[in-house]
């Protein structure tokens, strides 16, 4: 399992998701640029002592990470998809891809609808927390693949 971050602002946000994904044994992948340094210690503080054991790589830009992984599967996580995320088939190798708190993922990288997925919420929010969105998501595509502990 594969978490991506798309340019993401807030360093805590980035912590919890780190930790989450060592929870669940999936690599995070952080696309630049960052609204933070990857020293930053509130994002350290967020992350706690895990930090050793996450599977973390960083890319330059989209543009890098998407010729790196051409035959990867990839879901698009964004508030404007029809497709709930519970409506999915998740694989093991998939790749769950998040935007950045105040913008969310660019027109460009939705265009397919068929890989863009939606968390249900209500009217009255305009976005779920990143790490909040993250953790939803995850523990749906392990629960999927019978693979929590």
């Amino acid at each position: 399992m594969n978490v991506v971050l798309h340019q993401p602002e807030i360093p805590q946000n980035t912590g919890n998701i780190g930790r989450t994904c060592v929870a669940v044994g999936a690599k995070l992948w952080l696309i630049r640029p960052l609204g933070f340094r990857v020293d930053d210690q509130r994002m350290r503080r967020a992350g706690l002592d895990y930090w050793p054991h996450l599977d973390l790589e960083i890319v330059d830009s989209w543009a890098q990470f998407a010729e790196q992984h051409k035959e990867a599967r990839l879901w698009y996580f964004t508030k404007t998809a029809e497709r709930s995320y519970v409506d999915v088939d998740y694989s093991p190798g998939d790749f769950l891809v998040f935007g950045s708190e105040t913008n969310g993922l660019p027109p460009t990288l939705i265009a397919d609808a068929e890989s863009a997925v939606r968390i249900p919420q209500s009217e009255n929010v305009r976005s779920l927390n990143l790490s909040n969105a993250v953790a939803i998501a995850v523990y749906e595509a392990k629960r999927q693949n019978n693979d929590l502990a």
